[in-house]
């Protein structure tokens, strides 16, 4: 269950490796958007998968 919930879950950069921008891109519409990370292990923020429209719409 841990691998689902795991797979679910993206970091900025893997967002903007999936979305073919840069990280800076990313995280600058992570935070107009203020979008609150679904979990935390560290520095890194993880974000739910859903969050990728959203995020690709406000980089268009």
């Amino acid at each position: 269950m841990k691998a689902d919930i795991k797979e679910d879950l993206l970091t900025a950069g893997g967002i903007a490796k999936e979305l073919g921008v840069s990280d800076a891109k990313v995280k600058k519409a992570i935070n107009e958007l203020a979008i609150q990370p679904k979990a935390k292990k560290g520095a890194c923020s993880y974000y739910a998968r859903d969050e990728l429209t959203k995020i690709k719409e406000a980089l268009t």
